[in-house]
């Protein structure tokens, strides 16, 4: 069973998709208006059309690369249609774009369920500010709440706040802490974490790192370091090096991306705070450039509003 095989399919809960379809509102807004505004008084799908829509997508955070290949596609369906009408245009750019994520050779995730390893290790990596202890508490309680036992790990040693912070969200959620005094060494922190999962039996350990984006050689060492001393533990961990992007951000995401991806082995993403922004057509971007599965969405403050990302209902609520 492949690591991404954990999750089982299930359908979206109705209260899931309200919440997702809200989470997107600024962002269907945006995107909607701009392509009723680039096919203004046109009947066709003509070169000025595949201009407006370019802009659309780029303007939209979709991201250079990503929007370029999108309008290859609509180029190839408008020769191959000889006619298009606006009016299918619509429908045609929701479906390439759903393509495209498809492609990406990652599968959905419907349920937040572990398989078989025991405990399984996530270690979560992204810069101060982006959500990153918020989406740890989210996840935790997600965890929690299909049965599973999980442990926090304080790892941020570098900034009092953020050991502070996974201690109240484990109070709040109900799970376990391990934390050091302020500076300790955060590798000392993650094989505490494994040491005592394993011996209490617990199902997910979930280790929060540094999130100061210094020189990528030091990040690079800082987390080898701790992947290093966690293996010493459990020989494979982490399972997953969990990589949180803020989606308002829009390209400043990317370039987080980019350095995250080259610092460390990142196999999952979860982007945040699309409720407030309407950059979410991020998502889409990142998606398809770094070709590493977008686990998680945050679309709102509740407690609940950490969903698991699905390509096909994501896409379907931005054209709705």
């Amino acid at each position: 069973m492949g690591l991404f095989d954990f999750f089982k399919k299930k359908e979206t809960a109705p209260e899931a998709q309200e919440a997702l379809d809200k989470g997107l509102e600024k962002t269907k807004e945006g995107f909607l208006s701009k392509i009723t505004k680039a096919v203004a008084g046109k009947s066709t799908v003509d070169d000025d059309v595949l201009d407006n829509l370019e802009e659309v997508l780029v303007t939209s955070d979709v991201g250079v690369t990503t929007t370029l290949k999108i309008i290859d596609r609509i180029q190839a369906r408008v020769a191959k249609d000889k006619y298009l009408s606006t009016s299918e245009l619509q429908t045609l750019l929701r479906d390439e774009i759903q393509l495209l994520l498809a492609e990406n050779n990652s599968n959905d995730f419907r349920n937040f369920e572990y398989g078989d390893h025991k405990p399984y290790v996530i270690m979560v990596v992204g810069v101060n500010g982006v959500g990153k202890t918020t989406t740890i508490g989210k996840l935790a309680h997600k965890l929690k709440g299909e049965g599973l036992k999980v442990v926090l790990g304080a790892a941020d040693t570098f900034r009092a706040a953020a050991v502070e912070q996974i201690k109240l969200w484990g109070e709040r959620v109900g799970v376990r802490v391990v934390a050091q005094a302020m500076g300790s060494d955060p590798a000392s922190v993650a094989f505490d974490t494994l040491q005592s999962a394993v011996a209490n039996k617990e199902d997910v350990v979930i280790i929060d790192t540094a999130g100061r984006l210094h020189n990528k050689v030091g990040l690079m060492n800082e987390l080898g370091k701790i992947k290093n001393v966690m293996q010493k533990v459990i020989p494979n961990a982490p399972h997953e090096i969990l990589l949180v992007l803020d989606g308002s951000t829009g390209q400043n995401a990317f370039e987080q991306c980019k350095q995250f991806t080259e610092a460390t082995d990142v196999n999952a993403l979860a982007i945040t705070k699309l409720d407030g922004t309407a950059k979410g057509g991020v998502v889409i971007g990142i998606s398809d450039q770094f070709k590493i599965p977008v686990k998680y969405i945050g679309v709102g403050e509740k407690m609940d509003d950490l969903q698991l990302f699905d390509k096909k209902d994501f896409v379907n609520s931005l054209f709705k």
